[in-house]
Order: C-alpha cells, then sequence, then structure tokens
C-alpha cells in the first residue's frame, strides 16, 4: 500500500473502496499538508489495526520547522467524550474499508457530500463500535504551517467567521447524539424560593495566586458594582508569595472576604472554588471573576442577577471582550459563544471546549456537584453538570474584559500541556455523555413499565434484558 487517499468526501470516498483493489485497508490524509511517511510506516499502522481490530488506527508525527530542524507532535488517545470536531488526529489515518463502507451505508447526501462535516459524520459512526486506536510512534513527517501559540488559537473554535461551519458541526454531532441515545432532556427551571434564606444575594467568586499585579484591579471591579441587592466579594488566597496577600489585606471594605486554604489541601482552582462556594456567607448566586480580568461595567452583577430571577436558571453565562493589559480590544475580539442556542446548547456543549464567561451559578445546586479540585477545565465540568437539567440564560453582551498579559496560565503551552488538557476535558465529556445516555434509558425504561403495568409485566427492566 503505498498510495494515499486525500479525504474530500464520504461519497468519493466510497467510490475509492468499491474501485479499490486493496483487500482491507486504506490510507487516508486529512487535510493538504505534505505528508513524508516513514520507513514501514504503513506496514506498522496495518499491524496495529490488525492486531487490534481498530476501525482507524492514527499516530503522533513529527513536524518540519522552517529552519530545517524537527519537532514531535504527539496526539492523544480517543474516548467516547472525544467529541470536539477539531479532534487532532494528525494529518495520515488507516481506515478499515468494511468499517467505513457499514458505517456510512445509510448516509444522506448532505453527510456523503460536505467536505467537514463528513469527515466529523464519519468518525463519529466509527467509534460507535469499533476501536479508534492511537500508535504513540511517529510515523510520517508534515511541514509545520501554524505558528501562533496556545493563547492565540484558544478561541478558533468561536470565531464569527466560522458561524456557518460552526452550525454544519454541530448538525453532525447532534445527529449522533440521537443515535447513541444520549441527548439532553428539556431543562428544568429552578424554584429559588425552594432553597431558604441568603444573607447575600450574589457573591463574587476569585480564586487568586501570586497575582499582585492584577488581582487589586479585579476586587476593585467587583466592588464597584452596582445593585439593588446585598453582596459580597470572596478571595481565595491559595498561597501567594508575590505581595498578593498583603495588597489584599490593604481593602478596608466589609464586603471583601479572603478565604486562605491550608496549604496541606492541596487546592486547586476548582477546590477554591468549593471553599468558597460551602462558605456559610456564600450568596444565593456565585459568580466568577479570574483574578487577572474585570468587569465591563458596574452594572454586571445586577444583569446577571436579574436574569437568573426572570428565566428561573441553574446558570447564567455572559459574553467577554478580550483585551491587552491597557484594555484595548484585541482580535478575536467579542467571544459571545452564539454557537448556544436554547433549544440544544447543552447537547452543542459536548462539541466545543468552553461555555464562555462570566459564569455564574446557582449556589445550593454548584454545592450540590462541587467543582473538581483541578486547576483547568474544572469550571466545565460544573456547567456540564447543571446544563444536563437546568435551564442556561446567556448574555450575548459584553459584561467581562478578559485581559491577556504574558502573565495568563495558557498563553503558550507546549503541545504536551495542550494535550493533558483536550485529554482531562475528553474524559469529562465522557463522564457527561455516558451520564446522559444513563438517563434517558432510564426514563425510557420508566415509560415502558408504565406500558406494562397495564398488561402485568412487574420488571421492565428485565424485561428489556431479555430482549
Amino acid at each position: 500500500m503505498k498510495q494515499i487517499y486525500r479525504f474530500t468526501t464520504i461519497e468519493d470516498l466510497r467510490e475509492e473502496i468499491f474501485h479499490s483493489d486493496l483487500k482491507q485497508y486504506i490510507l487516508v490524509q486529512i487535510g493538504d499538508k505534505k505528508v513524508t511517511l516513514m520507513p514501514h510506516a504503513v506496514r506498522r499502522m496495518r499491524q496495529v489495526a490488525e492486531d487490534s481490530d481498530a476501525a482507524m488506527v492514527y499516530s503522533d508525527y513529527r513536524e518540519r520547522l522552517a529552519d530545517g530542524s524537527y519537532e514531535r507532535h504527539p496526539v492523544i488517545e480517543y474516548q467516547p467524550g472525544s467529541l470536539r470536531d477539531d479532534f487532532d488526529f494528525g494529518s495520515v489515518v488507516l481506515l478499515n474499508m468494511a468499517d467505513v463502507l457499514t458505517a456510512t451505508e445509510d448516509f444522506g447526501e448532505e453527510e456523503s457530500s460536505t467536505m467537514d462535516g463528513g469527515w466529523y459524520a464519519l468518525r463519529l459512526r466509527l467509534s460507535m463500535a469499533n476501536m479508534l486506536v492511537n500508535i504513540q510512534e511517529c510515523l510520517y513527517t508534515v511541514e509545520k504551517t501554524d505558528y501562533r501559540t496556545s493563547g492565540q488559537k484558544q478561541h478558533d473554535y468561536v470565531d464569527p467567521r466560522q458561524r456557518a461551519y460552526q452550525q454544519e458541526m454541530e448538525q453532525v454531532l447532534t445527529d449522533h447524539l440521537y443515535e447513541i441515545n444520549a441527548l439532553a432532556q428539556p431543562p428544568m427551571k429552578v424554584d429559588f424560593s425552594e432553597y431558604g434564606h441568603f444573607d447575600n444575594e450574589a457573591s463574587v467568586i476569585i480564586p487568586v495566586r501570586n497575582r499582585v499585579k492584577t488581582v487589586g484591579d479585579a476586587v476593585t471591579s467587583a466592588l464597584k458594582q452596582q445593585t439593588d441587592f446585598p453582596f459580597n466579594v470572596i478571595v481565595v488566597d491559595n498561597g501567594s508569595t508575590d505581595g498578593t496577600t498583603e495588597l489584599l489585606a490593604r481593602f478596608e471594605d466589609p464586603r471583601l472576604i479572603v478565604l486562605h486554604p491550608d496549604p496541606e489541601d492541596g487546592l486547586g482552582i476548582g477546590g477554591c472554588w468549593n471553599l468558597a462556594l460551602l462558605d456559610s456567607r456564600c450568596g444565593r448566586f456565585a459568580v466568577q471573576l479570574d483574578s487577572d480580568d474585570l468587569y465591563s461595567s458596574e452594572a454586571t452583577l445586577q444583569k446577571i442577577v436579574d436574569l437568573f430571577h426572570k428565566d428561573q436558571c441553574g446558570m447564567v453565562v455572559g459574553t467577554y471582550l478580550m483585551t491587552d493589559f491597557q484594555l484595548n480590544p484585541i482580535p478575536p475580539g467579542i467571544i459571545d459563544h452564539r454557537e448556544w442556542t436554547a433549544a440544544n446548547g447543552a447537547n452543542n456543549a459536548l462539541r466545543v471546549n468552553g461555555f464562555g464567561a462570566p459564569r455564574a451559578f446557582f449556589t445550593p445546586l454548584a454545592r450540590e456537584v462541587l467543582f473538581p479540585n483541578t486547576s483547568y477545565g474544572e469550571d466545565y465540568a460544573m456547567c456540564l453538570r447543571i446544563s444536563r437539567d437546568y435551564e442556561v440564560g446567556r448574555i450575548y453582551e459584553p459584561l467581562y474584559l478578559c485581559r491577556r498579559w504574558e502573565g495568563n496560565s495558557d498563553a503558550r503551552l507546549s503541545v504536551e500541556k495542550t494535550n493533558e488538557n483536550n485529554l482531562y476535558k475528553d474524559f469529562l465529556r465522557s463522564l457527561e455523555l455516558l451520564a446522559r445516555m444513563g438517563v434517558n434509558k432510564q426514563q425510557q425504561l420508566d415509560a415502558m413499565q408504565q406500558d406494562l403495568d397495564d398488561i402485568g409485566i412487574d420488571d421492565a427492566e428485565d424485561f428489556d434484558s431479555e430482549e
């Protein structure tokens, strides 16, 4: 097998397979980068495919840099929750031809004739019943063409110039979730009166560690909020050593509460959030503000709380503006996550890598869930869990200024760190996917039991398993 077939559409791929003299596998290129296979690469991919009975194998690769040197580019394992349309398989995959034909035999014209949506639909369908195997070996080389930092790439998935693409990908994922019985149920509204009294209607939560350059601005931004309800600001100073602790001590506003975790507890950002949430002084609604950032006006908190009450939400998410340290707008500008819709947002959330900001949570619900004790993806985990059951309110005007500077933790991540982050979010999506499938199955069993009660069969679950 020497020829690499470049993927265009499923229709063309099926035609290629039908007319191919290959017996079992086809080597497919994704994208238009120049690919150079290493010696025996195809043989190695085929061996792994045969040994694992995989529908697809993909591998690590090398990138050739502009100066002629090479850099390893590892990729990550595929999980049930690897639902992002930008999952990195690299540029070359080996596909089992019979699995491709079986997976695509009932595809409609739209799925079969589009390039981006077609590939996404194909690999989702292949993953339903077959293994997608990552070979942790470099088997080919490509020319590196994207030299942007991780911070510059971070918001590609919500670029408004790609709106049509986003909608196409959303439909592909929604169809897939329907097929695997994982569509989110209609969201519930919250009756806030059932949860008792809170001294404060809202708390602004600011976890911080060593942000003496920025946290003072963040706290001031929070304390300046103008509201018709009482609120406080809870800062969780997680072992700062750069003067942050001393700076916070200079604030004299009684609404500011500073918590100091025990260093032995090893708290990440999620753990700091839990400490604030579980404090008896936390308000009815817990509202995010990162220690680097600012609210865009003194009305931000009021707008968030008003929407909670108007829509009876379990969570509210706003819109933010990317700025430099001096608050000048920078590309990509406004991040409003308009890929979210009331009808399908909870499903589409499994495809994208974030929900937006600022995020705010109804405190009793957040206390039931709690954040995972990590410093990446902890907010995504909470948002996924609440959106499974409850209404999510959205505000599509900038409420928040996200300042980019050299101290941002995600400004220049290595490939390995980016992979680690993506692997963790895929894990979170896997948990959520399995949970939603479980909810749907139980609901169907309950409905079946209701029907079977009328004909004298006692246990719908036993009946389902016998079928």
